[in-house]
Order: structure tokens, then sequence, then C-alpha cells
């Protein structure tokens, strides 16, 4: 594979997938090798939990356990600092400010932040997606990280589960659908979700705010279901899938996807 593109929805319970109803989430799982029982970490919270996705290691390594970011006491390279070391591109495109921080200084290539809190999560997910599709077209777009917050959003204003917060997963997998398709056989495309939720909330130790999806998509891959995996490996696995070696201080492992 010559490229990753990592899509997270925030907030996005695996039960949610066939919830939903959306043939996309079909589409994508015939051809993906995957997991419905993925482990997050504690603090089951957004920053969090990105922070552990990036930086392989547990909130309790990297020190970030709210939305607040703090810099790391024994700071650890994250995902986009090993690959530019590698010579390789970032990108980001997100709509929740507080991303900002998974990554130093000067390891970024190209960034688009259209804020979901101004202009609401359905038209900043629409804005990231058109942004998003011809940047990919670049040939040295080696690593793009694509986040839509409307999930998240939804839950805490009508809970988990809800009709709304399923529109909201819906209509994510169709922006999904719409990045996905402009891609070429040798793309990757990386699906999870930082945290699940329960009734208006999340950032409990238990399996509604525990379990994430984890999907590994290529039109050429057969389905399989992974037997066990970790945000934590999350990162190990998209270096391991780009040819770097993974910073010596990340606890998480590559994943048989190849």
């Amino acid at each position: 594979m010559k490229r990753v593109l990592l899509i997270l929805a925030d907030g996005m319970r695996p039960d949610s997938l066939a919830a939903c109803g959306n043939p996309v989430v079909n589409k994508i799982l015939a051809h993906s090798v995957y997991t419905l029982e993925g482990k997050t970490v504690m603090p089951s919270v957004t920053l969090p939990c990105h922070m552990s996705l990036f930086h392989s290691v547990t909130p309790e390594r990297h020190g970030i356990l709210t939305n607040i970011y703090v810099p790391q006491v024994r700071p650890v390279r994250g995902l986009c600092e090993v690959l530019k070391a590698a010579g390789l591109h970032n990108a980001f495109f997100y709509n929740w400010e507080e991303l900002k921080d998974l990554s130093r200084p000067d390891s970024m290539a190209f960034a688009t932040f259209v804020s979901g809190h101004t202009y609401g999560y359905e038209v900043a997910n629409e804005r990231l997606v058109n942004a998003a599709i011809p940047y990919l077209q670049e040939p040295d777009a080696s690593f793009t990280f694509l986040y839509f917050g409307w999930p998240d959003e939804a839950g805490h204003h009508y809970g988990w589960m809800s009709e709304e917060y399923l529109h909201a997963v819906s209509e994510s997998w169709n922006s999904m659908d719409r990045v996905i398709s402009t891609l070429t056989e040798e793309d990757l495309v990386v699906i999870t979700a930082d945290h699940g939720g329960h009734g208006r909330s999340h950032g409990a130790d238990i399996p509604e705010d525990m379990t994430i999806p984890i999907l590994f998509y290529n039109p050429r891959f057969t389905p399989r279901v992974l037997d066990k995996a970790s945000i934590l490996d999350i990162a190990p696995t998209i270096t391991n899938i780009l040819g770097v070696a993974p910073d010596g201080d990340w606890e998480g492992n590559p994943l048989p996807v190849l």
C-alpha cells in the first residue's frame, strides 16, 4: 500500500453500524479486515483517546486525561512525527479544534479545519469532504486523517442510539463513501472511532463507552474478522503498512491486516 487514509467518526459505537441501516456499511465490510469489538482507553474521552491512537500509549503515559491539552512530561513521538521523519507527508481534515495538538509543529504538510461548533457538524462534514477529495489526488498524500464530529455531537444532544444519533452516523458513512470512492486499489482506508457512549455521555469504563469498531478497507481485501484489536494498535499498523518503523516507546502492536 502506498497511502493510508484514517477516518474517525467521533463516538461511533460498533452497534450503530448495523442500526443506522446505511448500505455503505456492508459494502465496506465486504472488503475489510475488521473487528466490532475493538478496545479504547480510559478515560474514554475524545482528546485522551485520540492522543492514545496517535501515540500508541495509554493516557497514564501521555498524560492527557481531559479534553484540555497539556504538554507531555515524558514526550512520546506521535504517528505524524514518525512519518514526517521518514520523509512522508501528513494531512489533517477535522472539525473539532482541539485535535490540532495531536501533532507537533512542523510535522504537518497540509491541514483544513472547519469548526463544527460554528457551522454545525453537518455542514462542517460536507466542507471537509469537499476539501479532502482533491487533496487525496495528490501523489504525495502519504497519510491523511479525516475526522467527523457529528455522531458525538448528536449523542450528547439527543442520546447515543437515538434516531438523531443514528442519522448522524449514517450521514458520516455517506461522507466516507464519497471520499473512498475516489481512491485507488493502492490506498488503504482505516475506519474507527475514539469511544462509544451511553445515555447522553461517555467516559465510563463500560462496554458501551469502551468498545469501538476498527476496520481496514481495500477493494482487494476479502472480509476477515480480527481476533483482538486496540486503539493502541492503529498507529503501529499504519506505520507497518507504509514501511516505516514504529517509535520505540509505542505500546501497541501491528495488526495482521495485509
